[in-house]
C-alpha cells in the first residue's frame, strides 16, 4: 500500500505473515546524489561521544513514542519481524487520530460553554464526524450519553388553514 503523508514524503507500507515493514521515500527531485561514501563525518561521532541522541519520536517528528510503540509490537506477538519503519507509521497514524478526536471534542466543549473536555463531547464529536463514526460503530464510550435525535414521526404535524372553494380560509369550528 503507499499511501502520501506529505506533498514531500511517501510511505510504503505492507504486511505479511512474518513481518510489519513500512518504508519511507522521498520524490526523486530531493534525492541527494551528493554522498561521499565515506561514512558519517566527524560531526555524528562527536555528538555519540557527548550522549546527545535523539530520539526515534523526535526524528521522525512526532510526540507519540515510536521506541514504546516498537517495543509493543515486538511483545505482542503481532509477527515474526518487526521493521523499522512501521511503529513509527503506527505512531504518526496514531498522533494524527488523537489530534482529530482532541480538536473535535474541544469544539463540541467550545459549543456547550465549557473549558474541559468530558466523555460526552467525546461522543459527540465522534458521532457527529462521519469517518469517525465508521472508524468507531463498534465502540461504546462510557458516561457518553447519545445524540439527541427526535423521530420524524414523533413531531407535531404541521397544519394549515383549510381554505374553501372560493379561496377563503373556512370559519368551520371544531367539535369535541
Amino acid at each position: 500500500i503507499v499511501v502520501e503523508i506529505s506533498p514531500q514524503a511517501f510511505v510504503v507500507f505492507e504486511k505479511s505473515s512474518t513481518c510489519i515493514s513500512a518504508v519511507f521515500l522521498k520524490p526523486r527531485g530531493e534525492i541527494s546524489t551528493t554522498m561521499s561514501g565515506r561514512g558519517k563525518g566527524k560531526a555524528a561521532a562527536a555528538a555519540k561521544a557527548t550522549g546527545s541522541q535523539r530520539t526515534k519520536s523526535a526524528k521522525a517528528g512526532l510526540q507519540f513514542p515510536v521506541g514504546r510503540i516498537k517495543r509493543y509490537l515486538s511483545k505482542g506477538k503481532y509477527a515474526e519481524r518487526i521493521g523499522a519503519g512501521a511503529p513509527v507509521y503506527l505512531a504518526a497514524v496514531l498522533e494524527y487520530l488523537t489530534a482529530e478526536v482532541l480538536e473535535l471534542s474541544g469544539n463540541a466543549a467550545r459549543d456547550n460553554k465549557k473549558s474541559r473536555i468530558i466523555p460526552r463531547h467525546v461522543q459527540l464529536a465522534v458521532r457527529n464526524d462521519e469517518e469517525l463514526n465508521q472508524l468507531l460503530s463498534g465502540v461504546t464510550i462510557a458516561q457518553g450519553g447519545v445524540l439527541p435525535n427526535i423521530h420524524n414521526q414523533l413531531l407535531p404535524k404541521k397544519t394549515g388553514r383549510h381554505k374553501n372553494a372560493d379561496g377563503a380560509p373556512s370559519s368551520q369550528s371544531q367539535e369535541y
